[in-house]
């Protein structure tokens, strides 16, 4: 069965989302090197990351820039949900998460949508590595996503007492989320 998501074209896609606060991330997806690359950067934050996913959505590395030439921080997926840094650290207080989701923009749900092909009516709980782009700080948190309808989505994250309804494009891409509106 399709999970009726259409796949991206390998010249990418670009959008946009923001905020009534003025605060705008823009994001940019693109084929590269037999893998996805997603590049966000956030206005407000001054800050960009840069998400490299597998043919088949699984995350493979993070980067993150603040105020630096070189990533502020680094964290690669060994492909076993097993986690490490640029200096070789593993990180077994993330082993077990499959995902991964900065704050600073509403794509992070985009990667499990995908990789999953979860149909109308199904769920997933899923171990996420969550990023404060202000600390630095990454903590494993759970995350259940639900597919209500064809682009309708639920998502609860406990932890944060978080639980919202979002719409996404014929990409699995969030259109409007928690503030954000999505301009292309």
């Amino acid at each position: 069965m399709s999970d009726g998501l259409s796949p991206f074209s390998s010249d990418g896609a670009t959008c946009r989302w923001v905020t009534p606060a003025a605060h705008a991330v823009d994001l940019e997806v693109r084929w590269d090197n037999e893998a996805w690359t997603v590049s966000m950067r956030a206005e407000r934050e001054r800050v960009e990351g840069v998400l490299r996913v597998s043919p088949s959505w699984g995350i493979r590395q993070f980067l993150l820039f603040r105020d630096l030439d070189q990533p502020d921080l680094w964290l690669a997926n060994d492909g076993h949900a097993r986690w490490g840094e640029i200096n070789g650290a593993h990180r077994p207080d993330l082993d077990g998460c499959t995902d991964l989701d900065v704050a600073i923009a509403p794509f992070g749900v985009t990667v499990p949508i995908r990789r999953l092909g979860l149909q109308v009516g199904d769920a997933a709980e899923l171990p996420v590595a969550v990023v404060d782009v202000e600390t630095l700080g990454v903590t494993p948190q759970r995350y259940v996503l639900a597919r209500l309808a064809t682009r309708t989505w639920r998502l609860v994250v406990t932890a944060r007492d978080v639980d919202v309804e979002f719409d996404v494009d014929e990409h699995g891409v969030v259109v409007d989320v928690d503030g954000f509106t999505r301009l292309t």
